[in-house]
């Protein structure tokens, strides 16, 4: 199967210095780069950016604990995260999912098994469009456009990724969105 490493690099969100080294050096055998931010309130800022493929985030951190982190986070960021955790409690696990993360990891962990999560993650991110995914209904004047979990309607000027309303600008502002052709097979 061919690897995903290309593009942005990972940042991991974590006060350990040498799980830091130990994920820099392995990961980057895996062909991925890894950035390290030692507390949850650089590493809320940094994973904000847009400068990541997929944020590892630690709970027990100084500054911002990561709950707090993935809470802020998922405001207005879909950025993959998977929490890596010596916390791994069922109740920790599930509030970590519950709060937007998309993958929990207990430490320690296993590397290989850190690097098949991390590739299991970006290869859903980075999904291609597929059958189920439904067009603008133009047949029916629908002011509703829909692409997987995304949803936006045009009248009420309102987005929703799931059952998650995206933060937007000004409700009176029109969508201008440019409608593309429909290509059967694309």
């Amino acid at each position: 199967m061919a690897a995903i490493p290309a593009g942005k690099p990972i940042l991991l969100i974590d006060d350990d210095a040498e799980l830091g080294n130990l994920l820099e050096d392995y990961l980057g055998r895996e062909g991925f780069r890894l950035e390290v931010a030692g507390d949850g309130t650089e590493g809320l800022a940094r994973a904000r950016s847009g400068a990541y493929s997929l944020v590892l985030l630690d709970i027990m951190l100084p500054g911002l604990d990561g709950f707090e982190v993935i809470k802020e986070l998922r405001k207005g960021s879909y950025v993959p995260v998977i929490m890596l955790t010596a916390r791994g409690d069922e109740v920790d696990r599930i509030v970590g999912l519950e709060l937007g993360a998309d993958d929990y990891l207990p430490k320690p962990f296993n590397p290989r098994e850190l690097t098949a999560r991390i590739k299991a993650v970006l290869r859903r991110a980075e999904r291609k469009p597929q059958a189920s995914d439904t067009p603008p209904d133009e047949t029916q004047g629908s002011k509703m456009l829909r692409f997987a979990e995304l949803s936006i309607d045009l009248e009420a000027y309102q987005a929703r990724l799931g059952d998650s309303e995206l933060p937007h600008g000004c409700p009176t502002t029109p969508l201008h969105i440019t409608p593309f052709p429909r290509h059967k097979g694309n």
